[in-house]
C-alpha cells in the first residue's frame, strides 16, 4: 500500500463492539467504514477498493467466510482478518483457505489486533511480487472474452445465451469502446455457425466509393483498379456471420442494397448484374448512433432499421458497471503477461485488427511479460472513480500504459496511471466526504445526492419513470413528486 491512509471495512453485527473497534482503529490512522451484515459488506466491496477488511465469522445471512472469499476474489491484494468468538482450529483453517490473512479470537485486546494488522501490512509490502492472487473467473462470468459480474452484465449474459443459438439478425448498440465487436464474436461462437467464418466490416473506416465493392465483391474491370474478380465480405461469410460495424454511416443507396440481401439472401457483385449469388449468412450490425433518430431525420431507412433491429442488444457504458473494473483490469493484466492476443480471445473493448496489430503490442510489452503484475488498492480506487468516456477500450489502454510505466516492479501504483485517472476523486463512500470546518447544509447536501441518483436512474432507464422508480425502490407516484420538487428547486 503506497497511500498513507489505509481504508478499512469493519464487519461486525454487535454494535457496541463494532463502534469501539472502529474508534480505536480510527485513532491509529485507519479510515474505517462500518457495516453489520455480510450482504452490506459485499455491496460496499462492489463500490470501493478497500485495503483491509476485518470481519466477524458468525454473521446473520452471508457469513464472514463468504465475505472474505468475495473480497479476495474481487481484490486479490486486500488484507482480510477474521475475528470470532467461536474460534477453533477448523474455523481458522477454513477462513485462511478462503483467503483470510490471519485469525483473531474473541475476547482480544486492541493491541493484539493491531499487531496482526501491522504484521500483515509489512509482510504484504515485503512479499509484493508474490502478493498477487489471481481471481478465478467462473465460466458463467465470461462469455467468450466478455468480462463482467455486475447486474448489468448478468442481464447481458442471459440475453446472449438466449439469442446466440438462433439465426436472428441482431443490432448491437452502445457507446464507442464498450465492446460491440467482441459481443458479436461471442454470439457467433455460441451459435451453430461457429465452425464457419466470422467476417467483420467497419462501414465507417472504408470510403463510400469502395464500401459497396468491399461488401458485395466485384468483377474485373468494374472500376479503375479492379484488375480481377474478388469476393466480398458477404461471400466470405457464407454459412457464417457477417458483422457490420457503424452501419449507420452507410449511404442511402447502399442501405437499399443491404435491405435486399436481408430480405432475399441474394446479391450481385459490382460490375456483374447478370449473375445473382445466393448467400446463407447471419448479419449482426452495430452502431454508436441513435438509429431511431436517424430514421426520424430521414438519413436511415426505416425498413432497414426494422430488419436489423430484430433482436436489440444494448451494451452498458463502463461508468454504469464500475464493479466490473477489478475483473477487467485483472483480465487485461493476464493477457499482457501471457502475450495472448488472438482474435477469438480478445476481451470486451479491445481494438480490432485494423486498429492495432498484435506485433506492435508484442514489441512494446516484450520486456514486461515475464513480470506478474498486481495493482495497488490506491490505483484501483482511482480506476473505479474515473468516468471512462472511452469505456473498456480506454481502460485497456490505461492498463497497458501502467504496465509499461511500472517497469520491472511487480505492482502498478497510482503514479503509473494516466494523469486524468490519477486525479480522479475518491467519492464512492459517504465516509470519504470531507466535513468543512464551517460545516455544511445537510438538507442541501442530501438533496444533491438525491437529485443525482434520480437523474442516473432516469438515464439508465431511458426516461422511463416506472422502471426508474423500481431501481430506487420507490413508488412511481413518489418519484414523480420528487421530480416536481427537484424542478421547483
Amino acid at each position: 500500500m503506497t497511500d498513507s491512509t489505509k481504508h478499512l471495512l469493519l464487519v461486525e453485527d454487535e454494535a457496541p463492539l463494532r463502534v469501539a473497534i472502529a474508534e480505536q482503529l480510527a485513532d491509529r490512522g485507519y479510515q474505517v467504514e462500518q457495516v453489520d451484515t455480510g450482504e452490506a459488506a459485499l455491496a460496499k466491496l462492489a463500490d470501493f477498493a478497500f485495503d483491509i477488511i476485518i470481519t466477524d465469522l458468525r454473521l446473520p445471512g452471508v457469513d464472514g467466510s463468504a465475505v472474505v472469499e468475495g473480497a479476495v476474489e474481487r481484490y486479490p491484494d486486500i488484507i482480510a482478518i477474521v475475528v470470532t468468538g467461536y474460534g477453533t482450529v477448523k474455523d481458522a483453517v477454513e477462513a485462511i483457505k478462503r483467503g483470510a490473512w490471519d485469525f483473531v479470537s474473541k475476547p482480544f485486546q486492541i493491541d493484539e489486533l493491531l499487531h496482526v494488522l501491522d504484521s500483515a501490512i509489512e509482510q504484504r509490502r515485503l512479499k509484493s511480487e508474490n502478493a498477487y492472487l489471481r481471481a478465478q473467473l467462473e465460466k458463467r462470468d465470461r462469455f467468450e472474452g466478455v468480462v463482467g459480474r455486475g447486474q448489468a452484465m448478468s442481464r447481458l449474459f442471459q440475453l446472449l445465451e438466449t439469442v446466440a443459438p438462433t439465426g436472428s439478425t441482431i443490432l448491437i448498440t452502445g457507446e464507442t469502446g464498450t465492446g460491440k465487436e467482441v459481443v458479436a464474436r461471442a454470439i457467433h461462437q455460441g451459435s451453430p455457425r461457429r465452425l464457419h467464418r466470422f467476417v467483420a466490416l467497419n462501414c465507417s473506416a472504408i470510403p463510400e466509393t469502395l464500401l459497396e465493392a468491399e461488401l458485395f465483391g466485384h468483377v474485373r474491370g468494374a472500376f479503375t483498379g479492379a484488375v480481377g474478380n474478388r469476393q466480398g465480405r458477404l461471400e466470405q461469410a457464407h454459412k457464417g456471420t457477417l458483422f457490420l460495424d457503424e452501419v449507420g454511416t452507410m449511404s442511402a443507396a447502399l442501405q437499399m442494397k443491404l435491405l435486399r440481401v436481408l430480405q432475399e439472401r441474394e446479391f450481385e457483385r459490382v460490375g456483374d448484374s447478370n449473375h445473382t449469388i445466393k448467400v446463407d449468412v447471419r448479419v449482426i450490425a452495430a452502431t454508436n448512433s441513435d438509429l431511431g433518430r436517424l430514421v426520424a431525420e430521414g438519413t436511415f431507412r426505416e425498413d432497414l432499421f426494422y430488419r436489423l433491429n430484430v433482436i436489440p442488444v444494448q451494451l452498458p457504458p463502463l461508468r454504469e458497471r464500475k464493479e466490473d473494473i477489478p475483473l477487467l483490469v485483472q483480465h487485461f493484466l493476464d493477457k499482457l503477461a501471457s502475450g495472448d492476443r488472438s482474435a477469438g480471445e480478445r476481451s470486451a473493448g479491445e481494438r480490432s485488427a485494423s486498429e492495432r496489430s498484435a506485433g506492435e503490442r508484442s514489441a512494446s510489452l516484450s520486456g514486461e511479460r515475464s513480470v506478474r503484475k498486481s495493482v495497488s488498492q490506491d490505483a484501483m480506487r482511482r480506476l473505479m472513480a474515473y468516468h471512462w468516456p472511452g469505456n473498456v477500450r480506454q481502460l485497456e489502454n490505461a492498463v497497458e500504459r501502467a504496465v509499461a510505466f511500472s517497469a520491472g516492479r511487480a505492482q502498478i501504483d497510482a503514479g503509473d496511471l494516466p494523469n486524468e485517472i490519477q486525479q480522479a476523486q475518491e467519492a464512492a463512500l459517504a465516509s470519504a466526504v470531507t466535513l468543512p470546518e464551517g460545516g455544511l447544509d445537510l438538507d442541501d447536501f442530501i438533496g444533491g445526492i438525491e437529485r443525482d441518483l434520480v437523474q442516473r436512474a432516469l438515464e439508465r432507464t431511458g426516461g422511463n419513470k416506472g422502471q426508474a422508480a423500481k431501481l430506487l425502490n420507490l413508488k412511481r407516484t413518489t418519484l414523480v413528486e420528487k421530480l416536481k420538487r427537484i424542478e421547483r428547486a
